[in-house]
């Protein structure tokens, strides 16, 4: 594993802007000055771990529901009807984004799981694989991502009426351009399709969610989090609605960062895992303190020093063992490992000049040989 110099395409900020990511590229939030080199077998270490993690993450949520532990994560007691609903009929799954520690030696460590609503997908998925194409057409790289979301989403559709599926994110460009990349493969898959923003969805006496057109929603692809989703005004509709919701909502059991202490837990000997735990430990070692349900970086501490800027931590922590991380060059990378159904099919790496990776942290290409 190498982290490389490279001199960047000259059309780059074109083809980036052909994709979606102008704003990305403008906020140097994409950077192809540098990229990660890997052999074939690293490839295939982390697309074993992320096969492996997904799979103990499946055995921690069906814990967490047998022994009905949603309060020590900070789950909400009216979404425990949903989520129990959801994960006992098998509600299907689109995507998932493990993040990982990784330094090309030693074995991956997961940090967390994106389960619920992942981005940098698009940089993944279609402006690496570009770049890939311009300047290393003779290497390889683990992305299989476009192809695999298309496929699913044929997978998926015998379950959606009518075979439909609605799309709606916050009205902000990284959200905009995910949400409308995933309506794209749907529209491949051969769905109908629809979009608008989540604020302009309604609820309408008849029990029914409805789009800006007050025609029902059948089915919703939400790049939207669970947890802001319940507690909104109309949540309490979410139980009785037949509107069936891609993320489903037993994914806010894997988008917990409390999964963390669960896995520990089952997993001790995992080599892919890191300690944690729900209760401040005494631990004689460094550690980082993480909100349950922060995103983007938000509200962590490393060492006790004092958290990063976010508005989490309310609903409580999970404490995790301080893994020292790889530095390159002075840059921390952390690898996007994407899962879509159920297993592993590409992967990208955000670089922070910290060990906090956050939404300003750029995306670094990569390619193996």
């Amino acid at each position: 594993m190498r982290r490389l110099s490279v001199t960047p395409r000259a059309d780059a900020e074109q083809k980036l802007d052909a994709i979606g990511l102008a704003w990305a590229y403008e906020s140097d939030c994409w950077n192809e000055s540098f990229c990660y080199e890997f052999t074939e077998a690293q490839i295939i270490e982390i697309e074993t771990a992320t096969n492996e993690l997904h799979a103990m993450c499946l055995q921690a949520a069906r814990y967490i529901v047998d022994h009905k532990l949603y309060r020590s994560l900070g789950i909400r007691e009216d979404a425990v009807p949903l989520i129990e609903r959801s994960w006992n009929s098998k509600d299907p799954s689109l995507y998932g984004r493990f993040d990982l520690l990784y330094n090309g030696v030693d074995p991956p460590k997961m940090l967390e799981y994106n389960a619920d609503t992942p981005t940098a997908l698009v940089e993944a998925s279609v402006a690496q694989w570009q770049w890939l194409a311009d300047l290393y057409p003779h290497a390889d790289q683990f992305n299989s991502l476009h192809e695999s979301l298309v496929d699913r989403w044929k997978q998926i559709a015998p379950s959606l009426p009518q075979g439909r599926v609605d799309f709606c994110s916050l009205d902000n460009f990284e959200d905009g351009v995910t949400a409308g990349y995933l309506l794209e493969t749907a529209r491949q898959a051969g769905l109908a399709v629809n979009t608008y923003p989540v604020a302009e969805i309604g609820w309408n006496r008849n029990g029914f969610f409805v789009d800006p057109a007050n025609q029902p929603i059948t089915a919703m692809f939400k790049l939207y989090p669970w947890e802001w989703m319940v507690r909104e005004e109309f949540g309490k509709h979410l139980f009785p609605s037949t509107t069936k919701w891609i993320e489903p909502p037993w994914k806010m059991l894997l988008s917990n960062k409390g999964i963390l202490a669960i896995l520990w837990k089952l997993f001790p000997n995992s080599p892919y895992l890191v300690e944690a735990r729900l209760d401040a430990p005494p631990f004689h070692f460094g550690w980082v303190r993480k909100p349950l349900l922060s995103r983007e970086g938000g509200n962590i501490s490393v060492h006790g020093g004092p958290p990063t800027e976010g508005p989490y931590g309310v609903e409580g922590f999970v404490w995790q063992r301080f893994v020292e991380p790889p530095v390159f060059d002075g840059r921390y990378p952390v690898v996007g490992s994407w899962i879509v159904g159920g297993a592993a099919h590409g992967m990208g790496i955000r670089e922070s000049t910290t060990p906090v990776t956050d939404n300003r942290s750029p995306f670094i290409p990569h390619y193996f040989i």
